[in-house]
């Protein structure tokens, strides 16, 4: 390990690093632009210059490798004047917009330019004017701001693997733009907003809304996917304002997707703020206890064999466990929380986790991906797939749809036909998997959610354990899921008793007058309209499907509404925190159930959060450890018999058009129109 020399402090630093990684080592701030953690260096903007005795002039600290000896010196009066040189340079064509820019209070141009430039310019010259880009509805460009860092190109190239940034022209006529004139592909594209240093890339959808300095600011989980991102919530009075990303290495690094971010703007749209009663065939604003004395009058006399409750994808860990404690007081089995119907074992954690964990991609060496499309279903999933592809090594086959990824993909075959080749070893690329050291399987739900998922997630495990993908120090079988509530309802037991019925069971049930009551916890990605003459108690935030077809509507939080739980795809357990307020009469959804048990005679054993988190940890121990994954013991799961021939499907279509926040806000349907040339949509997922 090299050792040098930083202001007059000897340190020791890891051979192959840069001089900038140095002195940030040694506690030295080091200012620059075009640099970046995570992105290839480039060397452009010379912000950060740096003394190295011997050395003619002052050198690119981002771009000089540390050899042993080397003397550098970070803040001399010949690098003070170097920086206010590249500032001044820096300076001669930026506008003046820093009062109407919405990157003002947040820009690295406005703070180096007062730590480290000169308080006058020697340039009077005419600026520089650059025409602005059309990116899409995500992105919105001064490109006369722009400094020619070249950070959005690069992640566009690397991180998100979507090459339509570069720059066009030389010297002076240089410019930064999409090489042909369209919105940005990527489901990752906001993140260049976060990375641009100066205001040449903002948020469109927050133009001209607030500054920095007025917003509060709430850390809490997004659940727009399974992958858990860690998020930043800004709001000012009681609206939800911007979304950021907030760094987990483990998890999202400091990416989030599009969705994540873009699609706050449905919060206020359609959202149920009163609960509602039907009346002669229509819905009526009611109170609280108008609402709960028409259910308990309607279930009164009604068994509860002959009540059900589906869990839908946002639901928080705190409302499935008090719906599966009511739903167990009043003698029903029949609760489930697989909406889409996966073939999904509860009884074995590992069968239904993403074993390897999303950084464990980065120790893989082959992956087999079974149904599945990671760039729409996890879009941080796709980003360490791409990772991992990039560092070299890494051959990715997939069965299933043709996977339009960001990193080359063999598409073995459509369907189990060619899985069951896979598994007996008759398939050539068989022996990829075999051969690898470790090796993993990626099941997503276009695979599980058929009527033989169970015999698909079966044939999945064999493939796992043939290959050697299952051992003390490895597990490389991985479940991928597609909703943020999946893996706590599975954890907490929410799927059918003894005798009881899924999904399927239930909506069929209803239809045929066997289930007289069922009660949805935000499910709005089935077939409310098969349900026959059910009585529908809705539970949730958004008008969407589910409360168009309700008898009862009880107005719930939304996820950045309340103090509440998560697990993500790989089973890590996660605290999000309430950012504002729910809107009107909503109420925190465990709550309500609460509540409601009361009025239905079998009230609930607890009255506050710390109860309820008691309780989830009493059913599932691994509640009681946060942001910590605890490995899953391996078993036998899954069906030994032979699948269907039909291909397996992908089971979303519309990436921007998921869930009931995103139907409802007007920028991801304008993603969906602009980006992937849909029309209006109804939903996203297949119900």
């Amino acid at each position: 390990m090299p050792t040098l020399t930083i202001d007059g402090v000897e340190i020791e630093v890891e051979a192959g690093a840069t001089v900038l990684q140095a002195c940030e080592q040694a506690g030295k701030e080091v200012p620059r632009f075009c640099y970046h953690d995570r992105l290839n260096i480039a060397g452009n903007c010379r912000m950060c210059l740096v003394e190295m005795e011997k050395s003619p002039k002052p050198i690119a600290s981002c771009a000089m490798p540390v050899g042993d000896g080397m003397v550098i010196h970070t803040n001399t009066p010949q690098v003070q004047k170097a920086r206010e040189g590249v500032m001044e340079f820096l300076l001669i064509n930026h506008p003046l917009d820093c009062p109407i820019c919405d990157q003002g209070g947040e820009c690295d141009l406005q703070d180096q330019a007062m730590a480290y430039g000169l308080d006058h310019s020697r340039y009077r010259e005419n600026k520089r004017a650059v025409t602005d880009k059309d990116l899409g509805p995500l992105v919105k460009t001064v490109m006369t701001r722009c400094i020619h860092c070249t950070r959005c190109i690069r992640f566009a190239t690397e991180i998100a693997g979507v090459e339509e940034l570069g720059a066009l022209g030389r010297g002076e006529h240089m410019e930064i733009s999409n090489y042909v004139e369209q919105a940005l592909s990527s489901e990752l594209s906001g993140n260049i907003i976060d990375l641009c240093p100066v205001g040449a890339l903002t948020s469109k959808p927050y133009a001209f809304t607030a500054r920095s300095w007025e917003l509060n600011t709430t850390e809490t989980i997004d659940t727009h996917d399974a992958v858990g991102s860690n998020i930043r919530v800004d709001a000012r009075g009681r609206t939800i304002l911007r979304v950021l990303p907030r760094l987990h290495e483990d998890i999202n690094e400091e990416w989030i997707s599009d969705k994540a971010r873009f699609a706050n703007d449905g919060l206020r749209r359609q959202r149920l703020d009163r609960p509602y009663v039907r009346r002669d065939g229509r819905l009526h604003a009611a109170s609280w206890d108008e609402a709960f004395s028409a259910i308990a009058e309607r279930l009164k006399s009604t068994d509860g064999t002959r009540m059900a409750a589906i869990a839908g994808d946002q639901a928080c860990a705190e409302s499935m466990v008090v719906l599966k404690d009511l739903m167990a007081a009043l003698g029903s089995p029949h609760i489930d929380c697989r909406q889409d119907g996966a073939k999904l074992d509860a009884s074995i954690r590992s069968s239904y986790l993403f074993n390897t964990t999303i950084s464990g991609i980065e120790d893989a060496d082959a992956c087999l991906m079974i149904g599945t499309n990671p760039r729409w279903e996890a879009a941080l999933v796709n980003a360490r797939l791409r990772k991992r592809y990039l560092a070299g090594g890494f051959r990715v086959l997939s069965v299933g749809p043709q996977p339009d990824l960001t990193f080359p993909v063999e598409v073995l075959g459509a369907g189990p036909d060619t899985l069951s080749a896979f598994g007996n070893g008759t398939h050539e690329a068989a022996q990829v998997l075999t051969n690898a050291e470790r090796p993993m399987v990626i099941v997503g739900q276009g695979a599980l959610a058929r009527e033989d998922g169970a015999a698909v997630l079966g044939a999945a495990r064999r493939i796992a354990e043939n290959s050697n993908a299952v051992r003390d120090d490895w597990n490389g079988f991985n479940v991928l899921h597609t909703a943020a509530a999946r893996v706590a309802g599975l954890d907490l037991g929410l799927v059918p008793g003894e005798g009881g019925r899924d999904v399927a069971g239930i909506i069929d049930g209803a239809a045929k007058g066997e289930i007289d009551a069922v009660f949805l916890l935000g499910a709005d990605e089935i077939d409310v309209a098969a349900m026959g003459e059910a009585f529908v108690i809705y539970l949730g935030h958004h008008g969407d499907k589910g409360a168009g077809r309700a008898d009862v509507v009880l107005p719930g939080a939304a996820y950045v509404e309340k103090n509440a739980t998560w697990v993500n795809t790989e089973g890590r357990v996660q605290l999000g925190h309430r950012a504002v307020f729910p809107p009107g009469d909503a109420r925190e959804d465990w709550a309500i159930i609460r509540a409601l048990s009361e009025v239905m005679g079998c009230t609930l054993p607890y009255d506050d959060l710390g109860s309820v988190r008691r309780r989830m940890a009493e059913v599932a121990e691994t509640f009681n450890i946060i942001d910590v994954i605890q490995p899953a013991p391996w078993g036998q799961f899954g069906s030994d018999a032979a699948p269907d021939a039909e291909p397996f499907t992908t089971p979303i279509d519309d990436f921007y058009m998921t869930d009931a926040i995103c139907r409802s806000s007007e920028t991801m349907a304008a993603c969906s129109v602009q980006i992937l040339g849909n029309g209006s949509k109804a939903t996203g997922i297949h119900g």
